[in-house]
């Protein structure tokens, strides 16, 4: 079976953290913002170049935070959470249908996918997987 190998990046200003409303698969459904691992490319590149391309800033790659595994039918995840730090620009939903800024206790009810809510959990700022 396929793994994909997903960058995403934890932003936070001001005790909130930046989230991206998906489109394509779970489209509608909130997630850290990032991508998808190319060929002859690092993490951290993957997570600079995708952070442009979706939301259009030049952005500092930190440490990772977390990484999750799991399976999604016919393929595996492997979705890695990284502190990033916006350098220039502001986001704006360039790859992705939305943007929002959220305080940690609007978290709880958002719609995502069960990767992006399995890092919330394991960060403390969800109750529960599902």
């Amino acid at each position: 079976m396929k793994t994909l190998v997903v960058t995403a990046a934890l932003i936070e200003d001001g005790g909130r953290v930046l989230l991206a409303k998906r489109r394509g698969h779970f489209q509608g459904r909130w997630e850290f913002p990032g991508g998808k691992l190319e060929e002859d490319e690092s993490p951290e590149e993957c997570l600079r170049r995708e952070l442009e391309e979706e939301l259009g800033v030049e952005a500092e790659v930190g440490r990772i935070v977390d990484a999750v595994w799991m399976p999604y039918g016919d393929f595996n995840l492997l979705l890695m959470l990284y502190r990033c730090r916006i350098k220039r620009g502001e986001p704006k939903p360039l790859g992705c249908d939305d943007i929002g800024w959220f305080v940690r206790s609007e978290l709880e009810d958002l719609e995502m996918p069960p990767a992006d809510r399995e890092l919330l959990r394991r960060l403390g700022w969800v109750s529960d997987a599902g």
